[in-house]
C-alpha cells in the first residue's frame, strides 16, 4: 500500500506530506485549492505523462515522492528487484518522480535512477486511479468489453490470448495468400530471374576465394622466366655450380672451407666458432633445397596460363552481374535460393496456403465461440453484481444488463470470419460487441446507459461498476477522483458507505466534495489555499476530530460557523462511525460513537 506521499512545487502546492490510512482516506478542500494536484501526483508516481506546466510558478521542478509498504513477496517486489531498487531498512520502498520546467522528467526507485516506464510497471501492481475521464471512457463499446473481460478474469483472458495468437497466424497466412495470388505474374518473372542466376552460378561452380587465388597463379605463370632466373641465381649463390666448378663454390662451399680452417686452428677461441658455422651450413642447405623444389614446380606452360586467364574471365562475368567478388556471388546465390523457396506461385503452393488458411479459420471460429460463451456467462454475473450495488446507491428500482452479441462483418471486410454460419468481424478483441444497458425501473425498456441515466445516476452506475471491478482488482490501492460528481442527499451517503466497505479489502483514497462521503473516511485530509508573502500557496493537513466537524459543516452548505451546520456534521460522523462499527472485520465490538449534545 501507499503509506505516504510528499508533493513539492506541484501546481499551487508548495510542499505537503500526505500520510495515507491503510483503509479509507478522503481528500477535500475548496474549489481551486489544489485537490486535483493530489491525483496528479499519483499519476506521476504511476509513470504518467509529466507536463512542465504543472511545475509551480517560479520553481525549477516539481517533485512527487511515495513510500510503499508491505511489498514483500508481491509482483511489485519482483518489478522493484528487476530494476535494482534497494528497499529501506523497514522494508518499505521509496519511489520518486521529478518534472522540470524544460519538460525533462526523471524517475528513481529505491535510490536508483530508473526509466519512467519502471514506475508504470510498479504502479500496475499497486495503484488503480478511477476518475471522471474513466467514466466517460466506459461509455464506449470497446471499453465496456474490456470491463467485462477484466471482471471475468482468467477464464476470458486465457481464451482471448489463444484467440489473438491464432488470429495473428490466420491474418499472416491470409495476407500471404492474397499477396501471392495478386502478384502471381510479377513473382513469376522475379523468380525466373533468380532461377536463371542460380543456374548460371551453379554451372560455373566458383569456390570461395577462387578469384584471389587465380590472380596469384596468373602472375606466376606470366612471370615464369623472370622468376626462374631469380631462383636459379639464388640457388647458384647458395649451393654453387651444379657441375662442381671450383671457381664457383657458392656459400655452402665457402662455409665448408671456413669450417676446415677453424677446425685446424690451435686457438680454442677460434675452434669455438666452428659449431656456429655448422648451424649456418644446415640453414643454407635447407634454403638450397627449397629453391630447387621451387624451380622444379615452376610452370612456364603457355596453355596453363591461358586456362587461368579463361577461368578469370568466367568469374568476372559473374562478379559483374551479381557481386563485387566471388564470395559475394556465392552469398547472392544463397539468398536467391531462399527467396525462391518462399516465392512458389504454383497452383500446388497456393492450394496449400488456402488449405492452411481454412484450417486456421476453423480453429479461430471455435476459439471465438468459446470466448463469446465465457463472456456471456460473465456478463450475467457482472450485471447482477452491479445491480446489487445500485440497490445500495438509492437506485433500488434500477437494474443493469450486459448484452454480448456478434459483430457482423461489413461487405468487403478483410477480417470477415465465418462463425456458426454467420460472417463476423474478427477484431483483435474477438467477434463480440458488448453493450451496457440500464433498466430505470420495472417495466422500462433497457437503454444504453448514456441515454437511460441522468448525470447523477450515471455517476452512481459508474461507481457501482468500479466498486464491483475493484473487488476483482488485485491492486491494493484504489483512487477515486470525484466519481461522485452530480450526486447528493441519500445517494451521497450510500456512496460513502460503499467506499467504506470497499476499504475493508483495499486501501481507498477519494477526492470528493461531498460531506456524506467524507464522513465515512478513516482519515480526513484537507487541502488549504491561502496567501503567504503575497503568493498563493496550498498545503495538505490531517484533520483531528473537531476540525473534521468544521470541514464537513463547510462542505454541507458553507455552515462551518453555525451550530446547525456543526450538528449536521456531527450527525453524519456518528452515522458513519456506527455503521463502520457493524462492519468490524476483527469481530471485536467497538464502543459506538456517542452523540454530541
Amino acid at each position: 500500500m501507499l503509506a505516504e506521499m510528499r508533493i513539492q512545487d506541484l501546481g499551487v502546492i508548495d510542499e505537503a506530506t500526505l500520510e495515507l490510512h491503510p483503509g479509507f482516506t478522503v481528500v477535500t478542500g475548496e474549489t481551486g485549492a489544489g485537490k486535483t494536484m493530489v491525483v496528479t501526483g499519483l499519476h506521476l508516481l504511476s509513470g504518467g505523462r509529466g507536463e512542465a506546466s504543472r511545475v509551480r510558478s517560479g520553481k525549477s521542478k516539481a517533485v512527487v515522492e511515495g513510500r510503499f509498504e508491505g511489498l514483500t513477496g508481491s509482483p511489485a517486489a519482483v518489478v522493484a528487484q528487476g530494476a535494482g531498487a534497494d528497499p529501506e531498512e523497514d522494508g518499505s520502498l521509496i519511489a520518486l518522480r521529478s518534472v522540470s520546467t524544460d519538460g525533462r522528467s526523471r524517475a528513481h526507485l529505491g535510490g536508483r535512477s530508473v526509466p519512467v516506464g519502471v514506475l508504470g510497471e510498479l504502479a500496475e501492481q499497486l495503484i488503480a486511479v478511477h476518475g471522471q475521464n474513466d467514466q466517460l471512457r466506459l461509455l464506449r463499446s470497446t471499453e465496456q468489453r474490456a470491463v467485462l473481460d477484466r471482471f471475468a478474469g482468467e477464464q476470458v483472458q486465457d481464451a482471448l490470448a489463444a484467440y489473438q495468437r491464432v488470429r495473428d497466424q490466420w491474418i499472416q497466412v491470409s495476407t500471404e495468400l492474397a499477396d501471392r495470388t495478386a502478384r502471381a505474374k510479377e513473382l513469376a518473372r522475379e523468380s525466373e530471374v533468380l532461377r536463371l542466376g542460380v543456374e548460371e552460378i551453379t554451372a560455373a561452380a566458383p569456390q570461395p576465394g577462387e578469384d584471389t587465388e587465380l590472380v596469384e597463379q596468373a602472375r606466376r605463370l606470366a612471370d615464369a622466366d623472370q622468376l626462374r632466373e631469380a631462383a636459379t641465381g639464388a640457388s647458384y649463390a647458395v649451393s654453387g655450380s651444379p657441375d662442381g666448378d671450383p671457381e664457383a663454390p657458392g656459400a655452402l662451399g665457402l662455409l665448408g672451407e671456413a669450417q676446415r680452417r677453424l677446425a685446424g686452428a690451435d686457438d680454442p677461441r677460434l675452434r669455438e666458432l666452428e659449431p656456429r658455422l655448422t648451424e649456418a651450413a644446415v640453414l643454407l642447405t635447407d634454403i638450397g633445397a627449397e629453391l630447387t623444389a621451387y624451380l622444379d614446380g615452376l610452370d612456364a606452360d603457355p596453355a596453363a596460363l591461358e586456362r587461368v586467364l579463361a577461368r578469370q574471365a568466367e568469374l568476372k562475368a559473374l562478379t559483374r552481374k551479381y557481386a563485387a567478388d566471388v564470395d559475394g556471388v556465392l552469398a547472392w546465390a544463397r539468398e536467391a535460393e531462399d527467396k525462391l523457396a518462399g516465392m512458389d506461385t504454383s497452383e500446388e503452393a497456393l492450394a496449400e496456403l488456402a488449405h492452411r488458411r481454412a484450417e486456421l479459420a476453423q480453429e479461430l471460429a471455435a476459439i471465438a465461440t468459446g470466448l463469446s460463451a465465457r463472456r456471456a456467462e460473465a456478463a450475467d454475473a457482472l450485471a447482477k453484481a452491479v445491480t446489487d450495488e445500485l440497490g445500495g446507491l438509492a437506485m433500488g428500482q434500477s437494474s443493469l444488463l450486459l448484452t454480448v452479441r456478434p459483430q457482423p462483418a461489413q461487405p468487403g471486410d478483410p477480417l470477415a470470419l465465418e462463425v456458426g454460419g454467420q460472417l463476423l468481424h474478427a477484431g483483435s478483441g474477438g467477434v463480440d460487441e458488448v453493450e451496457v444497458l440500464l433498466v430505470a425501473h420495472d417495466g422500462a425498456q433497457p437503454m444504453p446507459i448514456h441515454k437511460g441515466a441522468s448525470g447523477g445516476e450515471l455517476s452512481r452506475v459508474m461507481l457501482a461498476i468500479e466498486v464491483v471491478l475493484a473487488h476483482s482488482d488485485p491492486v491494493p490501492t484504489l483512487v477515486f477522483d470525484e466519481v461522485d460528481a452530480g450526486v447528493g442527499g441519500r445517494a451521497a451517503v450510500e456512496i460513502g458507505r460503499r467506499l467504506a466497505r470497499l476499504a475493508r479489502s483495499h486501501q481507498v483514497v477519494v477526492v470528493t466534495h461531498l460531506a456524506q462521503v467524507a464522513a465515512f473516511a478513516d482519515r480526513h485530509l484537507v487541502v488549504d489555499k491561502g496567501m503567504r508573502g503575497g503568493v498563493t500557496r496550498s498545503d495538505v493537513r490531517t484533520l483531528d476530530e473537531p476540525e473534521r466537524v468544521v470541514e464537513l459543516a463547510r462542505m454541507l452548505a458553507g455552515m462551518e460557523s453555525t451550530e446547525t451546520g456543526r450538528a449536521h456534521a456531527e450527525e453524519l460522523l456518528n452515522l458513519a462511525e456506527n455503521e463502520k462499527h457493524d462492519w468490524d472485520l476483527t469481530g471485536k465490538p467497538r464502543p459506538a460513537r456517542r452523540k454530541r449534545a
